[in-house]
């Protein structure tokens, strides 16, 4: 069994009940205490917030004590779509991407791979909680008011939805995986198309679903006006950004997937065949059964 340490937790509150675990406060800037922090650990899993740093200074920090304390492995903030393009607070995952190609650029410095499970389906499950660490978030499916948007005439556009216990499942295997890590590690929990989701959540709601379709030319020129907005916001967001980010959002999600950034690769799939993955309606079934 390897050591494994996780950066980016809230505090001891979040770890003080899992056995074997123990929790240590460091400050990212003090590289030498940093280093010996992460002195004799194997495997470094890094969920650092990346809406607070445009620079991402906290990971490369991490980074940089990782190489010098000797970690064989790292996986950066990551944890959701392979593309990043128009979704402004998905920045800083490029600017980390560049910093690790740049580091292995003349030889492996460091062994990294990008865990991109897509969207959570525990996202579906809004406004109830179905993982203990995933805070329920709107997305442009809403099952509970059996709402959603999409672009005109691009309903087919095809993302992946896997749950946080699958994504979680599927990395410890990974943890554990003897082998060489890709650079990519996509997880295809399901695939489904914009159109199927809907449809899904209409048998599995009873009820067919509000759907607003809006003009690809509209949403490129981020001139949409939409009936219903976001109300949940993150944690990482202020009250007076999310006014803002609600729109942003669902502007940069339906572009990100019309470009494909939400469909992503099947790496841990094949590494890992014999994982069952939970299916999108088994999930959502057991979520919304009952509920009016």
């Amino acid at each position: 069994m390897v050591k494994v340490a996780i950066a980016g937790g809230s505090g001891p509150s979040n770890n003080d009940e899992i056995p074997g675990t123990a929790w240590r406060k460091v400050d990212y800037s003090n590289h030498s205490a940093l280093v010996e922090a992460l002195k004799g650990t194997h495997t470094l899993l890094s969920f650092v917030q990346l809406m607070r740093e445009s620079g991402q200074d906290s990971q490369k920090q991490l980074i940089d004590a990782a190489v010098a304390a000797g970690v064989k492995r790292f996986a950066p903030s990551e944890y959701g779509s392979s593309g990043t393009a128009h979704m402004s607070w998905y920045a800083g995952k490029e600017v980390t991407r560049e910093y690790l190609r740049k580091l292995n650029a003349n030889g492996k410095v460091l062994e990294y791979t990008l865990f991109q499970p897509g969207l959570f389906l525990d996202y579906l499950a809004s406004p109830f909680q179905t993982s203990k660490y995933i805070t329920p978030l709107d997305t442009i499916f809403n099952y509970e008011s059996c709402q959603a948007i999409v672009i005109d005439g691009y309903e087919d556009i095809t993302i992946t939805l896997t749950s946080a216990a699958d994504t979680a499942a599927i990395i410890a295997k990974a943890i554990d995986y003897d082998g060489e890590w890709p650079e990519i590690s996509g997880i295809q929990g399901n695939r489904a198309t914009l159109s199927e989701i809907i449809k899904l959540g209409e048998k599995i709601r009873g009820r067919p679903f509000t759907v607003e379709k809006v003009k690809l030319e509209e949403l490129k020129a981020g001139n949409v006006n939409l009936a219903w907005r976001f109300e949940k916001r993150h944690s990482a967001i202020s009250e007076e950004e999310a006014q803002y980010m609600s729109k942003q959002v669902v502007i940069g999600v339906l572009l990100s997937s019309f470009e494909g950034g939400w469909d992503v690769s099947g790496e841990l799939n094949q590494m890992f065949p014999d994982y069952k993955f939970t299916t999108m309606e088994d999930f959502l079934s057991k979520v919304w059964s009952g509920k009016s």
